[in-house]
């Protein structure tokens, strides 16, 4: 059985492709995908998966140009009762329509996260206005094929890497066996957009007597494989691999908040991208999402830590690549520690905003659609506060909610008496 289990995986790390004829047809990804569900052109991932797979060919055309529609949520990949890859299957067909039709500027801006907090920076208190105004988003929606009521973040006017400068190293330090330490991986929403979230991590970590330490890196790439950006998404991996490996040959975790990048670090880059050199296994088998070390390496720590009750009642919704880690939802089990925290679980596989997927003018429609049943969740609950762990699942849910969304590290560090919960000014 494990010698089975390592071939399975060795062969998908290989090419998802390798996996299509595992289908039996059975059509259980058909009916648990949430686009089929709510929309009549996508096909459906058998359909434009493993079925479609066996016609396509680096010179040939892609069969049915539908797979653009897949939202790369992951869902069948998860229900496939023969693993096969199918959502990694997908998005390498993604990006093959791409090479052969190119990609619009629209696909090109909106996947570079990183870039966008530069430049807007310098003009951050602009730049927020302006993107919330009414003729540039009127502009946005009909020459860039942005939506015009797409939630948008907000630019940061000082980063996290800036306002942390003492933190940042380029290698382990050379106490870096005598405390426990870990690298974190903010990634670009958390170090432009979210900078408070990213304190609030460290101030945890910290009060769980660990040393937190901010290595170089760059966007984890996923923006750009979503968009079928492979060759500049390959650019990306490969420059987190080599500024991260220092710390992973040192023994470092590398720990991140949002599960998108963890994901991304722990098997897109192989799974997806093919990046096949041994630095990014031991680059994988290096990453924890932060709940899942908290949980691992500080789970003794936390209950001693006394912590405080929050009277709240609360949402929480596990994003899509959250379940694509197959680690259970060690978020939940964290919060289940804290006191009078009345916690309610979402009934959606997804929300709906699938990273960029969602911001998109054709594409706006399908997301809300397959949102509605959280959206609906979360009228009937009325809840204080939803949680998740995904930052665009936050804006979007707040967006469409007007319920106040929080990564469940802000309630546990509420519950451990941290107080700065409080987004930062421009």
């Amino acid at each position: 059985m494990s010698m089975m289990k390592n071939n399975f995986e060795a062969d998908l790390l290989r090419s998802p492709g390798l996996t299509a004829d595992l289908c039996i047809k059975c059509n259980i990804c058909t009916i648990a995908c949430p686009v089929m569900e709510v929309s009549t052109q996508f096909l459906g991932p058998k359909a434009v998966g493993p079925q479609a797979e066996r016609f396509r060919h680096p010179r040939h055309p892609i069969p049915d140009a539908s797979v653009s529609l897949c939202s790369g949520c992951g869902t069948c990949s998860r229900v496939c009762p023969h693993g096969v890859a199918i959502a990694e299957m997908n998005a390498q067909a993604k990006a093959r329509l791409v090479e052969q039709q190119g990609a619009p500027l629209r696909d090109h801006i909106i996947a570079r996260p990183q870039m966008l907090g530069q430049w807007a920076r310098p003009f951050a208190s602009l730049a927020n206005r302006l993107v919330t105004s009414k003729p540039i988003r009127w502009t946005m929606h009909h020459g860039l094929g942005i939506h015009r009521d797409a939630p948008l973040p907000r630019f940061e006017g000082k980063t996290l890497r800036q306002r942390q400068r003492q933190r940042l190293v380029s290698k382990p330090p050379a106490d870096s066996n005598d405390v426990a330490s870990v690298a974190y991986f903010h990634g670009c929403s958390t170090n432009h957009y979210e900078a408070d979230l990213g304190e609030l991590v460290i101030k945890v970590l910290e009060k769980l007597d660990c040393q937190v330490l901010l290595p170089p890196q760059v966007c984890c790439g996923l923006p750009l494989q979503s968009n079928g950006l492979f060759k500049a998404a390959r650019r990306y991996a490969v420059k987190n691999r080599e500024s991260l490996q220092p710390f992973v040959e040192s023994g470092i975790p590398i720990v991140g908040s949002s599960t998108s990048c963890t994901l991304q670090l722990k098997h897109e880059y192989r799974a997806v991208l093919g990046m096949r050199d041994r630095a990014f296994d031991d680059l994988a088998d290096a990453t924890r999402d932060v709940f899942e070390w908290i949980i691992e390496q500080r789970w003794d720590v936390l209950h001693r830590a006394g912590l405080e009750p929050v009277p709240e009642l609360v949402l929480y919704h596990p994003p899509c690549q959250l379940r694509s880690h197959w680690m259970g939802t060690p978020a939940l089990q964290v919060l289940r520690l804290i006191p009078d925290l009345d916690i309610r679980l979402s009934h959606a596989e997804c929300c709906g905003i699938a990273g960029t997927y969602g911001v998109k003018r054709e594409k706006y429609q399908i997301a809300q659609d397959v949102g509605a049943t959280l959206f609906d969740q979360i009228v009937q609950l009325q809840p204080d506060i939803v949680l998740t762990d995904s930052e665009t699942c936050r804006w979007w849910l707040s967006a469409n909610s007007g319920v106040q969304c929080l990564h469940p590290i802000e309630l546990l560090a509420r519950s451990m008496g941290i107080t700065n919960t409080t987004r930062s000014a421009d």
